[in-house]
Order: structure tokens, then sequence, then C-alpha cells
């Protein structure tokens, strides 16, 4: 079996760039995208195993971008972003995500979110408290 293939949408290069770092040598990163509609398209076109994606970005959201997607897309989706409120966490999860993870939380949390996502079972950054 070949790496994992991830691609990652956040519309802060210098995020992209660090989320590339964590995900070193163990992943393929297929792409990068800085929307939501970017991220949609390329979903479609990469088919990759895994999206990382953010909540908060220009042209559609995350949310509205995953939404989108549709149930019987095959990527797993792990969400990476600054909102800490369990509002949002709720709805990563009720348009489909594997995972959540604040971004504060990446080099210890993403990793660990994208295998439990590909287990089949969900994650949330140890920092969140119910």
């Amino acid at each position: 079996m070949g790496k994992i293939r991830v691609l990652l949408a956040d519309d802060h290069e210098t995020i992209l760039a660090r989320v590339r770092r964590v995900l070193g040598e163990e992943f393929d990163v297929v792409g990068t995208v800085n929307n939501g509609r970017d991220a949609i398209g390329e979903v479609q076109r990469l088919d990759p195993d895994v999206l990382v994606i953010d909540i908060s970005m220009p042209i559609i959201d995350g949310l509205q971008a995953v939404s989108q997607l549709g149930p019987n897309c095959r990527t797993k989706v792990v969400f990476l972003t600054v909102h800490e409120d369990l509002d949002f966490v709720a709805a990563a999860f009720s348009v489909g995500a594997s995972g959540y993870v604040v971004k504060e939380d990446v080099t210890t949390d993403l990793i660990p979110a994208i295998r439990e996502a590909l287990d089949g079972r969900r994650y949330t950054s140890q920092s969140i408290q119910p």
C-alpha cells in the first residue's frame, strides 16, 4: 500500500507550510488550495484519502465545501481550524467530518486525527472540552 494521499485546504500559506512539515515523509500531500470551491474541485479531481480543511475560508467556507462533497464521497475529512467552540465541532461532524483539530494542536493531534479517520473513527482535539 502506498502513502496516504492528503489534500490541504487553508487560506494561509504559513499554515499550509506548517502542515506539510507536520505530515512529513509519512504522507503524500497531493495538493493545496486556498478556498472551499477549489477544495471541492480538487477532491473530485484527485480523489485523496483525506482532506484537511479549514472552516474559515474565502468563496465557500469549509463547512459548506464538505457539505457539498456529499455523503457518497470516499475522502475522509479532518477540519483544522482556530474555532474551539463546540457549535463548530458539532457542525463539522454534522456535515460528515471524521476529525476536528484545533490549529494550536496541529503538531500533536493532526496525525492521530488522520489515522482515526482512516480507521472509521472520529477524533477531536484533546484541548476541546465538552
